[in-house]
């Protein structure tokens, strides 16, 4: 894995530039903006997408977030993009590093199927167990132990993580431009675009974007992820005002349209933000709907992957920017954890799910970002998406994808730096690297290595080698992968 050390002599140019460290992290003010849009343009999607997914589905009574089901989807896309500005801005300031986060995917999905849905529980409920969840986990920030357990894993272990997940961000990269799907037969779990070939011009723009971006990092012109975005979103925009496309429809109809937003000129440019659904939750008030063990099981199982994303993802930015330290760690890493864990009980205050780093600021770093300052011109940018959300939708999936796919590229690198010969660290390497893409999981993957190698190191008889807090971890995660039969065994 890349590791580099601040160069300390290089004198600031500036407050900002003495505060956020860029000239000492080898970057430059324009190089910090311009790679905090890329990371924006990464993962604008999230203000459509989380809407979509919690503000459709009702919860055990029939009540939509915020009472009303007309008004639902607006008001989430708002709290969601301000919880995204305003965390993000807080981890530029305050851990000074380039990840943005924003509400999680997968974690959202949990709080709408499984929380929400549960019996007698109600959304203020779910939200609830997500401020709860994100308070135990600042807990652990604090005291300690959550940055112990980061320490505890061992270094080509950490390669694998970065490996893992840029693998599994360039997937997301095919799977969210349509370039890979999932066959209407199921006769095989993906295949190439539709029926095993490329139709429609949605496809077309994303093969031309991610060449476009693959010729410009090769000829090493700056802004090449930032210029392949917004060449793409232009040509999506004319292509969509010629054809009329459209986008794809739940129900999988016109297959061939966009996959969420349909890029075109918006008559207004400005929204009115409605942000009544902030302060929406209810701290204990599922512990009389569904009894306190099974509180205890959902808050475990949502601290568990938020606890272990936001490590991965960590390391991950880290690496691909060349600021891991000796031990692997990114510099302010208790910082880091602390904002992260704060934005997850932020994300249930705002009635928009546990907010997380995102691996998408992957792409930002590809771009140059290096440093906070990033971060804030992401989160500046969420907060101005509050208000221009017609602009943000003008960017569909297709154009701002292949970014991931190659950041994706970019983080796989890393690869040469475990060692394959040595099987006890090799296979859990292997393992964490190939089921995060295949179980669209990093926890999964992280997990999946992390009890493999406590297994290979005690059967080989090295069991002193492995930290007191790995056997911790993988037994716990041993729980995790078994919670739907314990949920089951105990009637949850």
């Amino acid at each position: 894995m890349a590791t580099s050390t601040p160069v300390k002599h290089i004198a600031p140019v500036g407050a900002i530039d003495g505060y956020f460290k860029i000239t000492a992290r080898g970057s430059t003010i324009g190089q910090e903006i311009r790679g905090g849009l890329v990371t924006f343009f990464a993962m604008a999607y999230i203000v459509v997408l989380n809407p979509l997914i919690i503000g459709t589905v009702a919860d055990s009574k029939g009540g939509f977030i915020g009472g009303d089901a007309n008004l639902s989807i607006p008001r989430v896309a708002a709290a969601t993009a301000l919880v995204a500005g305003v965390m993000t801005i807080l981890m530029g300031v305050v851990a000074r590093f380039p990840i943005a986060l924003a509400a999680g995917l997968g974690l959202n999905a949990v709080v709408a199927f499984s929380i929400a849905s549960l019996k007698g529980m109600t959304w203020p409920d779910a939200m609830g167990l997500v401020v709860l969840e994100g308070l135990v986990i600042l807990v652990l920030v604090l005291v300690g132990l959550r940055k112990a357990v980061f320490r505890a894993v061992p270094q080509e272990l950490k390669t694998a993580i970065g490996v893992g997940i840029g693998l599994f961000i360039a997937f997301i990269g095919l799977v969210d431009s349509g370039f890979v799907r999932i066959p209407f037969s199921k006769a095989t779990p993906v295949e190439l675009g539709i029926g095993g070939s490329l139709n429609g011009w949605p496809v077309v723009v994303f093969v031309l974007g991610l060449l476009l971006i693959i010729v410009l990092v090769v000829r090493k012109v700056r802004g090449a992820i930032l210029i392949g975005i917004l060449a793409a979103t232009v040509l999506a925009i004319i292509i969509e005002a010629i054809a009329k496309i459209g986008s794809q429809a739940p129900d999988g109809s016109n297959p061939t349209g966009w996959k969420l937003n349909s890029p075109a000129i918006p008559k207004s440019a400005v929204d009115t933000p409605d942000f009544s659904i902030l302060g929406h939750f209810s701290l204990f008030g599922a512990v009389g709907k569904i009894g306190i063990l099974a509180v205890v099981l959902l808050v475990f199982s949502l601290m568990l992957a938020d606890f272990f994303d936001t490590m991965g993802t960590m390391v991950a930015i880290g690496a691909e920017a060349e600021l891991l330290d000796k031990e692997g760690s990114p510099p302010n890493a208790q910082q880091i954890l602390i904002v992260d864990s704060i934005a997850a009980a932020a994300g249930g205050a705002a009635s928009v799910s546990s907010n997380t780093s995102y691996i998408e600021s992957a792409a930002g770093v590809g771009d140059g970002a290096r440093t906070g300052l990033a971060s804030v011109v992401t989160g500046i940018a969420f907060l101005l998406a509050t208000f221009l959300a017609p602009l943000v939708g003008m960017v569909p999936y297709e154009a701002a994808t292949p970014a991931l796919v190659v950041v994706g590229f970019l983080m796989m690198t890393q690869i040469a730096g475990i060692s394959w010969k040595k099987l006890e660290i090799a296979i859990p390497a292997f393992l964490t690297i190939i089921l995060m893409p295949f179980t669209y999981s990093i926890t999964v993957g992280m997990g999946a290595g992390f009890v493999s190698y406590v297994v290979l190191k005690t059967a080989i008889g090295k069991a002193k080698e492995v930290h007191i807090l790995m056997w911790i971890v993988s037994a716990l995660f041993v729980v995790y992968f078994a919670l739907g039969p314990i949920k089951s065994a105990l009637g949850i």
